[in-house]
């Protein structure tokens, strides 16, 4: 018969919100971190019971340890972390059994603020920090553009296109927006028309889909920011307060969305400068307010630069986003433009090249066989670089 005892006692928790050594071995900026920072685990304790305290049986204790970790927490949390992360206090422990473990010393820590667990230790000298990742190539996924499909829940909710803005950047949206005519009635403008407009606009700047996400990222500015912002004070306090759900959806219900589109690109492109080498256009609708939007994106940084309004219902992205190139207001002299194969048209074609100046990448589908047949015989007399892999596809891209 096979007898079980308790041998060890370990706590799994969120991790830090800010640790200088473990963000400078992730690559990680401010941005990436707050979006991505759940997919790492915090050890806040790790207890072993006297009679079995030796470093090698607390190795083996961490590994099965971080062996059952990703599946117990995707069982909880439903999403699987990539790293973890602990403390030790060198002037009393070594840390061997993490470093048996597999576990990397990266540094020490400074006064980033303390985790809840560890608020009443009382013991401010600084301590080593361990990192160990859960997966290969952990610190490349924590960093990529997209994360694995295994960790997209991990992902904060306000996650998106990055949009992190400086008190100057801030301060000049939200002149552009604030004259922008506002379609209320003069009794139901607490909250300017300026600050509404700004965080809708910091919203569809990091992607927003849903006006809620747009809700919650208001809802994350700073005190400073909001004040910033125009935003009024709470009743009764001196805290200043963000605008509800149902005040967003008003102003969106009466707003030229046409109009807000317009005055975001200036503001763009007053910001960018010259627009990047590399655009992609990208059609997303905010639900049920704010109808299509189509935007030019930075494919590198994965912000807009420049953005139009579908006004005529569904089914006009392709419309639209001609609209958009040919907009005077949208530089694309040197610009490589990207898109699917919806948007693979000679007028689309025309507008980049003759008209801005510009490059296109353009995805052909097995729906147009004239053009693929065309564009297949036309890579026949390029470089073997430029042909398309062997095999059977059902898409390929037409270069200009």
């Amino acid at each position: 018969m096979t007898r079980t005892a308790w041998v060890a006692l370990i706590l799994w928790v969120g991790a830090y919100w800010h640790l200088r050594p473990r963000d400078q071995w992730v690559g990680w900026d401010a941005v990436t971190r707050s979006e991505r920072l759940q997919l790492i685990v915090h050890q806040a304790r790790f207890l072993v019971l006297q009679e079995t305290r030796d470093s090698v049986w607390s190795s083996a204790v961490l590994s099965a340890s971080l062996r059952d970790l990703p599946k117990q927490w995707e069982e909880v949390f439903d999403y699987r972390p990539l790293l973890v992360e602990t403390f030790t206090d060198p002037e009393t422990h070594e840390g061997t059994c993490y470093k048996a473990a597999g576990w990397e010393a990266v540094g020490m820590s400074l006064s980033d603020g303390k985790h809840y667990a560890d608020v009443f230790s009382g013991v401010a000298r600084p301590k080593k920090l361990w990192l160990k990742a859960l997966e290969p190539r952990a610190r490349e996924k924590l960093c990529a553009t997209e994360v694995p499909a295994a960790q997209q829940k991990g992902l904060a909710a306000h996650a998106g296109v990055r949009c992190a803005l400086k008190a100057p950047q801030l301060f000049s949206l939200y002149d552009v927006m604030r004259q922008v005519p506002d379609p209320r009635r003069r009794n139901a403008r607490r909250y300017p028309i300026g600050a509404v407009l700004t965080l809708v606009a910091l919203g569809l700047l990091r992607g927003a889909v849903h006006l809620a996400t747009i809700v919650r990222t208001a809802q994350k500015l700073t005190q400073g920011q909001r004040k910033q912002l125009r935003l009024p004070f709470k009743k009764g306090t001196r805290f200043h307060s963000v605008p509800c759900y149902d005040v967003f959806r008003d102003v969106l219900r009466g707003i030229d969305l046409q109009g807000l589109a317009e005055s975001l690109t200036r503001w763009l492109q007053s910001q960018a400068g010259e627009l990047p080498r590399t655009l992609a256009v990208d059609g997303k609708t905010i639900r049920d307010h704010l109808g299509l939007i189509v935007a030019l994106v930075d494919t590198e940084e994965g912000t807009p630069v420049a953005l139009a309004a579908n006004v005529k219902g569904k089914g006009h992205e392709l419309k639209t986003t001609q609209e958009l190139l040919s907009s005077p207001g949208v530089n694309l002299l040197n610009a490589t433009v990207t898109a699917d194969s919806l948007h693979c048209q000679d007028q689309t074609a025309h507008i980049i090249t003759r008209e801005k100046g510009g490059d296109y990448l353009l995805q052909v589908r097995d729906n147009q066989p004239t053009l693929r047949a065309l564009a297949e015989k036309q890579l026949e007399r390029e470089s073997p670089l430029f042909l398309p892999p062997t095999g059977t596809t059902d898409e390929m891209s037409c270069a200009n």
